[in-house]
């Protein structure tokens, strides 16, 4: 599917003042804009809180020229060699800074991309500005910490109700838009479900919404359903990038949760001969799940086994 048909990129937010935020964190990048100045800044949070989009809408609306990178793309060294360093090595047109946005930079490597990146940040210190947005803090190198504001895209109790209120208006108009019919309570319903995750609620209504099908209760019935059905394709196909944005985009569902809705799904997916196998690598990664400090990657390595082990039907 083309970019310009996405949803959350033809009504990404292009202002601070359209974004959704708790007022607090959009009144100190408001003032970013007022003011016109800008520092280098590692965005934290969860996926889909608006993160790169924030960054997007500052240079924006500073008319700063800027470039976006996904370190879990583009995470090597010849990158920070050649396209970082050919972009912030020169003049902007616009005046004022140029601005770099490392996108997912906690999948940059910690041992050689970060250092080399701290490196560029000082030397172009004069010209550019770097805006690194991750899901993880804790995987970026303290001396990049160091050299940037930090800003935890963190929503509150309090805050997650009026949030949700903005964003219901936001998504009623949108499906409003483009002539889908809804029932209010079921959208309700799924915004409560997924947030503060914007970014997953637009790409549900989209796909469940083509070829004009209303937004009802039916949406919720099917929803985990076919959130597995995509997860156990990717992993008959050993496709290693998709199940790892797969584990990414649901790693707010408890891990122990995950493991047994693939359990209960697996009569139907897997080849008899390589149930017993599933379900101990299940167990093992079950337990573990308790002592681990990183959940998604105690997943990602679980579905990998899988992947690599299991004959699926």
């Amino acid at each position: 599917m083309s970019v310009d048909f996405l949803w959350v990129e033809k009504y990404r937010p292009q202002t601070i003042a359209d974004t959704i935020l708790p007022v607090s964190l959009k009144n100190t990048f408001q003032k970013m804009v007022d003011t016109g100045e800008l520092q280098n800044m590692l965005f934290t949070g969860t996926a889909g809180l608006g993160k790169t989009t924030v960054a997007r809408a500052l240079c924006k609306s500073l008319d700063l020229d800027y470039i976006v990178i996904n370190g879990s793309e583009e995470g090597n060294i010849d990158t920070l060699r050649t396209k970082i360093k050919q972009f912030a090595s020169t003049v902007s047109l616009q005046g004022g800074y140029k601005v770099v946005i490392l996108d997912e930079a906690d999948y940059l490597n910690p041992q050689s991309f970060q250092p080399a990146l701290r490196g560029f940040i000082e030397e172009f210190s004069n010209n550019c500005r770097f805006i690194l947005t991750c899901n993880f803090k804790n995987r970026i190198i303290e001396p990049l910490h160091s050299r940037c504001g930090v800003y935890e895209f963190n929503t509150s109790k309090k805050d997650m109700v009026q949030l949700c209120g903005e964003f219901m208006d936001r998504a009623a108009n949108i499906l409003y838009k483009e002539e889908v019919s809804f029932d209010s309570k079921v959208l309700a319903e799924l915004i409560m479900k997924f947030a503060p995750d914007w970014r997953r609620v637009l790409g549900e209504l989209q796909r469940h919404s083509s070829g004009g099908v209303r937004i009802d209760s039916s949406i919720l019935v099917n929803l985990n359903d076919k959130n597995f059905d995509d997860l156990f394709t990717h992993l008959k196909n050993k496709d290693f990038k998709k199940m790892r944005a797969w584990v990414v985009n649901n790693i707010d569902t408890d891990a122990s949760a995950i493991f047994r809705a693939i359990y209960d799904r697996m009569n139907d997916k897997v080849s008899p001969q390589s149930i017993p196998q599933v379900v101990l690598i299940l167990a093992d990664y079950q337990y573990k799940n308790a002592f681990v400090a990183d959940h998604e990657l105690n997943v990602v390595a679980c579905l990998t086994e899988v992947m690599a082990n299991v004959q699926f039907t």
